[in-house]
């Protein structure tokens, strides 16, 4: 079975292409746990499957969360599937990818870069306060797509600076709170200065922090919009993987250019370097 291994801002996926492979959907829940373990097998925080498009697009895209569960879909996933389109021939320089949210649109910028415009806002509630221990915390909700990708937007001032262990428990028990039935993808954010903020998302389906989430920065900066605290044109944002990223509804952070070759058999690791360009990942599981 060959895969491809890639990442956006930090977000890793690994990518496997059922055009080719064939396999029976019924497979990938438990697909997606066992390649996307980290340090027992290839390890990723999702796994993408290419499948035949059914609404027009150039090509369908399934998205399941590192923990097997199905996710609407996936900001930086979406960016590394169009490069993916475009290096195999599935898709131009401008494409369409079906996903289960509703349809994205994905344009290629430079060798190394891709953007996507994110599903619009379907449900969209600024003031949403939610209570966790006692203690009430300012919110809003957002859903981005049809059926919609769900986000708890919460500020926290100075979250640079907070215990790694107190966002975790809070990320935790804010993303099974009982305000989210779909539970949601917690979007921790802090205004650092004009244009300027910190993010750090504790993912659904993930169980944990993420180095970059792409809906999620699209929400909070789809919020902060709407409050007037941003211009809601493209400024500095900061994630927590290191560097920066500008909060655009479209996306667009740059893709990281490292990655590696992979080939798995039997447990065992083998790594080299792929020969395609700016070493995108690819390899074989057996």
């Amino acid at each position: 079975m060959q895969f491809w291994k890639m990442n956006g801002a930090g977000n890793d996926f690994i990518i496997l292409n059922n055009l080719q492979e064939g396999l029976s959907a019924d497979c990938f829940p438990a697909l997606a746990r066992r390649l996307c373990e980290r340090r027992l097998s290839i390890g990723a925080d999702g796994l993408m499957v290419v499948e035949r498009p059914q609404s027009g697009g150039d090509y369908r895209m399934l998205f399941y969360n590192s923990d097997g569960s199905a996710g609407e879909m996936c900001g930086n996933g979406a960016r590394c599937i169009c490069r993916y389109g475009y290096e195999i021939g599935l898709a131009g320089e401008l494409q369409r990818v079906e996903t289960t949210a509703g349809l994205v649109t994905g344009r290629r910028i430079t060798r190394r870069q891709y953007k996507i415009e994110l599903n619009r806002p379907t449900t969209l509630r600024l003031d949403y306060p939610v209570e966790v221990d006692g203690k009430t915390y300012p919110c809003s909700y957002v859903e981005l797509g049809y059926p919609g990708l769900p986000h708890a937007v919460v500020p926290i001032p100075g979250l640079r600076g907070r215990p790694e262990a107190e966002l975790f428990a809070l990320g935790r028990k804010l993303r099974a709170h009982p305000a989210f039935p779909k539970g949601a993808n917690v979007n921790f954010f802090d205004v650092e200065g004009p244009g300027r903020i910190w993010e750090r998302t504790f993912e659904r389906g993930v169980e944990g922090f993420t180095y970059a989430c792409g809906t999620g920065t699209g929400s909070v900066a789809a919020v902060l919009t709407l409050q007037g605290a941003v211009s809601g044109r493209p400024d500095d944002g900061g994630r927590a993987g290191g560097g920066c990223g500008a909060p655009r509804l479209h996306g667009g952070t740059p893709l990281s250019d490292r990655a590696h070759q992979y080939g798995c058999k039997r447990g065992a690791h083998r790594r080299g370097t792929a020969p395609l360009s700016d070493r995108a990942a690819a390899g074989a599981v057996h």
